[in-house]
């Protein structure tokens, strides 16, 4: 999809980056503690909390995953391997960090590699957690936790797997990733492929 089609919320505080695709559908929610900042990001756009039909969670962390309560009206999508996770508020959600509790727990649609999102396929790229994802559609990269910029990548001792994300990166980093759209920090537009290299050369 274009990707003037891609508004970016950065995250407040602890909240995660958000990122609207087409108007419609959010990725990722944060933790829904800052309910007005995120709802004012969403109006600056002419967008209606309500209009939101979609809901796509990166992984089911708190951070991520706190705020689907905040748009009843949308479908959660979630990879099959953090489904449960976010059903029954197991450790896996890691809510207990952030000192909160989810107040949605539903999910409508089970990801899984090669799914589709309009023109974004879903890359299972675990590590982070065990059913953490990536959004990518031949130029940009919506990478959840998985890899960040300026050479970083996410934690593995919450539930996740240091082999499994080094092999997550090194996929990603074959990938002639144009835009680089990560779960917290700064994105990277034109030079995304050269930020996951270096990222990976740490692992």
């Amino acid at each position: 999809m274009n990707f003037e089609d891609i508004i970016f919320i950065e995250g407040l505080g602890v909240d995660s980056n958000c990122y609207l695709l087409n108007k419609q559908i959010l990725v990722d929610t944060g933790t829904g503690q800052n309910m007005d900042y995120l709802y004012s990001k969403l109006k600056e756009h002419g967008v209606n909390p309500d209009e939101i039909t979609d809901i796509v969670n990166t992984h089911c962390h708190y951070d991520h995953v706190g705020g689907n309560y905040l748009f009843p009206n949308a479908q959660v999508n979630i990879h099959e391997l953090d489904a449960n996770a976010l059903k029954n508020e197991d450790e896996d959600t890691v809510s207990f960090l952030f000192n909160g509790s989810l107040k949605r727990h539903d999910v409508d649609s089970l990801l899984k590699e090669g799914s589709k999102i309009l023109d974004f396929e879903v890359l299972h790229t675990p590590g982070h957690s065990k059913g953490g994802i990536c959004l990518w559609d031949g130029e940009t990269l919506i990478c959840g936790d998985t890899v960040f910029a300026n050479g970083g990548v996410g934690r593995t001792d919450i539930g996740g797997d240091y082999n499994q994300l080094k092999e997550s990166v090194k996929r990603l980093k074959e990938l002639d990733v144009k835009n680089l759209l990560p779960g917290h920090g700064p994105i990277v537009l034109g030079n995304g492929k050269k930020h996951i290299e270096v990222s990976y050369s740490f692992l």
